[in-house]
């Protein structure tokens, strides 16, 4: 039976234009479910949306926000036939089509018609069947439902260390402390890599090592840190791995100066459209660098985090700091503009 009327949701309508409003909860096609929100969680990506007030790929506005959640199915397609009505479930935030060049060759996370999905700061969402089929997963009975919404940014950072090729032995340096920056840290350490962590405060540089970071590196505005990341390295050589996880120019040329000869650059924050990063040609060639980027996850990399969080290897509490009603979203946000170093807040729609 359809659920009818009205619900609130935070609607973006331009930059930093974000209003709570009243709009019809979602009508869903046979394929679809619709999910009563219980768990939405704030994202850097969100918050990139909202003070540009736009993203090419992920959003047309004006429209619903949000896109890491968790919560209750309470309606169904008559075509769904792997849930019913009462199961607690994270879905994610896109699907491939499994069909193009790119799903093919299993790199689904690029596929040329990747659906994604957005809405999750509202008090109901609609799961497109898409989604519902290959992207959709029941929640274990003992973990809670801000602790499963995690794991669509998890399974982003699974795909970036799967990329990146993360071993035991190896040594990680992490360029940026943020909620992304400190997943990769604490899933870098269960990896068994030794951890250099890279941030511009001390209350982010505590939490790292609290994480598992082994050596703790503060980043003065303008500064670059690659003589203190040698003295941290086998022999001064520089880092195996260098993970970028901040999206600007200068910690995109950090990394590359903190690399090992032979070691390897994962440009996982994205810088501003259009920017231009010059780099030293003859240390890239010279020097065999691996350089390359991860974008968004794959339904692999969602399935393992949501496993990663039920056994309890990660604890999401370590990057969730608040938790606050779907009123108080627009505030949440304006915090966020101002507010930089913070972590995750939960907002709950039901309360």
């Amino acid at each position: 039976m359809r659920l009818r009327g009205e619900m609130l949701a935070g609607v973006l309508h331009g930059k930093e234009e974000l209003r709570l409003e009243r709009i019809a909860v979602p009508a869903i096609g046979p394929a679809d479910v619709l999910v009563r929100v219980r768990a939405a969680l704030t994202c850097g990506t969100d918050l990139k949306v909202y003070r540009r007030g736009h993203h090419a790929r992920m959003i047309t506005l004006p429209a619903p926000l949000g896109h890491e959640l968790a919560g209750d199915i309470v309606e169904v397609g008559q075509a769904v036939r792997s849930f019913r009505v009462g199961d607690r479930i994270v879905a994610a935030n896109s699907a491939p089509c499994l069909r193009c060049f790119f799903c093919r060759r299993d790199e689904k996370n690029l596929c040329e018609s990747l659906l994604f999905n957005n809405g999750a700061y509202a008090e109901f969402i609609r799961i497109p069947g898409r989604i519902v089929e290959c992207n959709t997963y029941r929640v274990p009975d003992h973990v809670d439902y801000r602790e499963a919404a995690l794991a669509e940014p998890l399974a982003c950072v699974l795909n970036g260390l799967d990329d990146t090729g993360v071993g035991p032995g190896d040594t990680v340096t992490v360029i940026g402390l943020g909620p992304i920056g400190l997943m990769f840290v604490r899933v870098a350490k269960i990896l068994g890599a030794r951890v250099i962590a890279i941030g511009r405060r001390q209350m982010q540089l505590d939490r790292a090592e609290h994480l598992g970071a082994e050596a703790l590196i503060e980043s003065r505005r303008g500064s670059d840190p690659t003589d203190e990341v040698r003295r941290s390295t086998d022999g001064g050589r520089g880092s195996d791995i260098v993970i970028e996880a901040v999206g600007s120019p200068h910690a995109w040329r950090q990394a590359v100066s903190a690399v090992r000869t032979g070691g390897t650059v994962n440009f996982f924050g994205g810088c501003p459209k259009q920017t231009l990063v010059c780099f030293d040609t003859g240390r890239i060639h010279y020097s065999s660098l691996t350089l390359r980027s991860t974008f968004h996850h794959t339904p692999k990399h969602v399935r393992e985090a949501l496993e990663l969080i039920a056994r309890d290897d990660l604890h999401p509490a370590d990057f969730i700091e608040a938790q606050a009603p779907l009123r108080d979203l627009v505030a949440v946000f304006q915090r966020m503009t101002t507010q930089s170093g913070r972590l995750k807040t939960a907002i709950l729609p039901q309360e």
